[in-house]
Formats: structure tokens, C-alpha cells, sequence
């Protein structure tokens, strides 16, 4: 199913406090936070279920918080690359005119035993995965699938801050692992990435180890630039971001 992508990326009413301590949140951020997580979920879940939360618009994930969640949202849409220490970039925003595939019923399921969520991915990028997948299957009789495709900066924001009690509630060690908005190559279809899962559940979040062990891992690193797909962090990348051996981004093939 092709899709053309809405974009309405405006900010809050509420004015945003730049002053987030990037180490850690003060135990008052650590509330809002709290319950902006609380009252999103409805929302996010309402979206899992319709197979449409990578497409979120900022206008819909502000839409259930109050004026000091909306803030705290701000605050970390605020935050410069250039404050953490290189280990981001801002990337081209998406065109509103951007054209996606979405990708519905894939046969895996995640290390919890649920199916992954609809996923979605340009045209271009979805054209090329395809076509790798098709020659990994005739090499191995194996494939990966889309664990995650395009995410919407919206969706990349509810991620970030999703994750930062799991990473102390520092934004900076959050960073290592999720991107910020705008700095994600998940939600910049010029340089798209994929997060690969493969038929066994095997994924890069939950055991990277056995994914790099993977022999889908190693025909990737082989084959993968053929196709124009190329290894975003390896193990010596210099952009303060953990090694990520399932996580490839779209270039065009040469």
C-alpha cells in the first residue's frame, strides 16, 4: 500500500525551558515526565493498533498533554546536536510530498512474543530491500525483515523520552541509543534506515550479540552496498553512538 506523508510539524503553545540538565532530569522533570508518559499511552496504543504510529504528527502527539508536558516536549526538541558532544546531526527533514510502502503482516515475532508492529518505508528505500532480500534468500534461504522503517520526528520524540528512564533519565546517555528528532536517519527518507529483525526474533535491541553471529549479518556486510544499504554504527564509528550491527541506512545505489 502506498501512502503520501502528512507532515505537520508545529510546536507547542507552551514555551519550552532550554535549561534540561543533559546528564540527568531534576526530580521535577522526572514527574512531568512521568506523566506525559502516562497520559500518551492511550494514544500510542490507539496508533500500534491501527498499524499508523510511525506517521504521527507532532499536532497529535501534543494534543492529550497540558501545558507543562507540552513544555517538557519542547525542551528536548530544543536540545543541539552540538550539546552532546557530536554524537548527532540534524539530517533533511522528510518531504510532505514523500511516498511510503507500508508493510503489514510480516511472519516474526519480537523476543516478547509479540508481532511487529506495521511498518513503513519510501518507496525508493522499500524498492531496494526488496531486491536485497530476494538475493539473500537465493544465497542463504534466509531474509530480514523490518523491525523498524520510517518514524515520523513525532514518533522519534515519544521514543526519546520513552526511553530515558531506562537510560537514568540522562538525555546525553540517552542519545547513545535513540536519536533525537530531526537527528534520526529513521525519519529522514534521504538517508532511511531499517532496523532488521530475522525469522527467528533475533533483533539488535535485545541481543545484539547473536545478531552480529547472525549469517545474515555477515551476507549483509558482504553484499549491502550493492544495494546501496550501508552500516550506520560500527563498532568503530566515532559518533558516540553504541555499535549497532542491525541498523543499515538507504544511499542509492551507485
Amino acid at each position: 500500500m502506498m501512502l503520501l506523508l502528512t507532515v505537520a510539524d508545529g510546536a507547542s503553545s507552551a514555551m519550552a525551558d532550554p535549561s534540561l540538565d543533559l546528564d540527568r532530569l531534576e526530580e521535577s522533570g522526572i514527574t512531568v515526565l512521568e506523566s506525559l508518559l502516562h497520559d500518551l499511552e492511550p494514544l500510542v496504543n490507539r496508533r500500534r493498533a491501527q498499524g499508523t504510529l510511525p506517521l504521527l504528527t507532532f499536532g497529535e502527539l501534543y494534543a492529550p498533554l497540558n501545558p507543562a508536558q507540552r513544555a517538557f516536549l519542547d525542551a528536548v526538541r530544543a536540545v543541539a546536536p552540538e550539546q552532546l558532544q557530536g554524537a548527532s546531526r540534524r539530517l533533511p527533514a522528510p518531504d510532505p510530498r514523500e511516498q511510503f510502502e507500508k508493510i503489514e503482516n510480516q511472519p516474526v515475532r519480537l523476543p516478547d512474543g509479540n508481532p511487529v508492529d506495521d511498518q513503513y518505508l519510501p518507496k525508493k528505500t522499500y524498492q531496494a530491500y526488496q531486491k536485497m532480500m530476494q538475493a539473500m534468500q537465493k544465497n542463504l534461504g534466509k531474509r530480514l525483515w523490518v523491525e523498524s522503517g520510517y518514524r515520523s520526528p513525532a514518533h522519534q520524540l515519544y521514543l526519546f523520552v520513552f526511553y530515558l528512564p531506562k537510560h537514568n533519565h540522562s538525555i546525553r546517555e540517552t542519545n547513545r541509543f535513540v536519536a533525537l528528532p530531526r537527528c534520526s536517519e529513521h525519519g529522514s527518507p534521504a538517508r532511511q534506515a531499517i532496523d532488521f529483525i530475522n525469522e527467528q526474533g533475533i533483533n539488535g535491541e535485545d541481543k545484539p550479540k547473536e545478531f552480529e553471529a547472525l549469517p545474515e549479518y555477515a551476507w549483509l556486510q558482504k553484499n549491502a552496498g550493492r544495494f546501496g544499504f550501508h552500516l550506520s554504527y560500527p563498532r568503530s564509528n566515532s559518533a558516540n553512538t553504541s555499535f549497532e550491527p542491525w541498523h543499515w541506512h538507504y544511499e542509492g545505489e551507485k
